[in-house]
């Protein structure tokens, strides 16, 4: 593997960590610094997340279109020097309030993953750009293996030693992408920056005048919100459901990381060479929806552990996703559609934390009839089905851009 391959997937793997590193001590943390119990700890948490992809939100078009007119290497540099920072004020907080400012920070330098798969779009012909976003897609869950593991091993020592941790990989990878990463995007390939794109509303305008892609992005919300269920409810479902420790959480989810990992680095090649990126979409969404309904109705924890390696095969539909609407794209525009599916992403971790904290706090505050753990995966099902719907019905109308290759 080349070197700047590698940096891109350690800047996506410590992307992730960031999520995974919270969940495990998310509970606990936010009870040191808030008290309450922990109904009330998951409403604190869905606030903090609410914060964190806002700001990914707002600002994920503009990192977006920068890395279109300056290149990518000086978004991504900037952006893990942001992260170390970031993780350094989360290691210190010790209110509440400076919780929900390093998460502010955080989802500002969250155009990593936007800005590392445009780098990868830049580098790969677009038959084998799902194969690559796979790859990217595997970074990502290898962060969701670290980060509940760091997080529930060093958590148990202090909720605030894993961010110390995460904050000197973060700053190690700055220097790694320094020496090792070069541009991908050539001068004759770049376009001026415009304000009116460099927002959620413009950009989604510009990239929706591609044929049919406005309702392939409705699609990806629905996914994502549904999707986003695991890392904004886990922690808080497994403990009022199966009475889970920190470190049994940190364990169960990096067991999901791991066969997400092995799903997105191993197994998407194969399945997308048989099925089609089209059918791939189809088995995920299907999938999906399924194991989302029998997390929210089973009654034993050993049915978890078999749950988990099968739903994650559901994560084949986000590259799958990616590489149908990088087709549409011309070759000077995909930072910006990967801004824009960025800021798709945020939006779904705006609605899904609110929606699923809420749903879990009414299912289990006092008095709650039915006590129903499980309620914000039967709603996350629902949006799955949506989006399974409104793929079967509109994907037909993309069509390749010209100068996609």
């Amino acid at each position: 593997m080349r070197l700047p391959t590698l940096f891109i997937l350690i800047t996506v793997t410590i992307d992730a960590m960031g999520i995974g590193l919270i969940l495990p001590v998310m509970p606990d943390l936010i009870a040191e610094v808030r008290g309450g119990t922990l109904a009330q700890a998951a409403a604190w948490g869905g606030v903090l997340s609410f914060a964190y992809a806002v700001m990914q939100f707002l600002c994920a078009p503009a990192l977006g279109n920068l890395s279109d007119r300056f290149g990518r290497r000086p978004i991504l540099l900037i952006s893990m020097a942001v992260l170390a920072l970031d993780y350094m004020v989360m290691s210190v907080a010790g209110t509440i309030w400076l919780l929900l400012i390093g998460r502010i920070i955080a989802g500002i330098a969250a155009g990593t993953h936007a800005t590392g798969l445009a780098y990868m779009a830049d580098i790969s012909p677009p038959e084998k750009r799902a194969q690559n976003f796979g790859l990217i897609s595997a970074g990502f869950g290898m962060g969701f293996i670290l980060g509940p593991l760091v997080g529930g091993l060093l958590g148990g020592l202090d909720p605030r030693a894993p961010f110390i941790a995460a904050a000197c990989l973060a700053a190690a990878n700055f220097a790694f992408g320094y020496f090792v990463l070069p541009e991908s995007l050539p001068q004759d390939r770049r376009r001026p920056f415009q304000i009116l794109r460099a927002n959620p509303i413009g950009g989604l305008i510009m990239i929706g005048k591609l044929p049919g892609i406005v309702f392939l992005l409705c699609v990806m919300l629905a996914y994502q919100t549904a999707n986003f269920v695991y890392p904004a409810i886990w922690a808080y479902y497994t403990q009022a459901a199966f009475g889970w420790s920190t470190g049994m959480v940190g364990f169960s989810l990096a067991i999901y990381g791991v066969s997400i990992a092995i799903v997105q680095g191993g197994l998407i090649r194969p399945v997308l060479a048989r099925l089609g990126e089209v059918r791939a979409v189809y088995f995920g969404l299907i999938l999906n929806t399924a194991c989302l309904v029998l997390y929210g109705l089973v009654g034993q924890a050993w049915m978890i552990w078999v749950l988990i390696p099968i739903s994650a095969c559901g994560a084949l539909v986000a590259p799958a996703m990616q590489g149908v609407m990088s087709r549409a794209a011309g070759a000077d525009q995909q930072g910006e559609l990967q801004g824009v599916l960025s800021s798709i992403s945020s939006l779904s971790m705006i609605l899904s934390p609110v929606m699923m904290t809420q749903a879990f706090f009414w299912f289990t505050r006092d008095g709650a009839d039915p006590f129903l753990p499980g309620a914000p995966f039967l709603v996350a099902a629902i949006l799955m089905g949506l989006a399974f719907a409104i793929f079967a019905t509109t994907h037909r109308g993309l069509a390749p851009a010209k100068d996609a290759a």
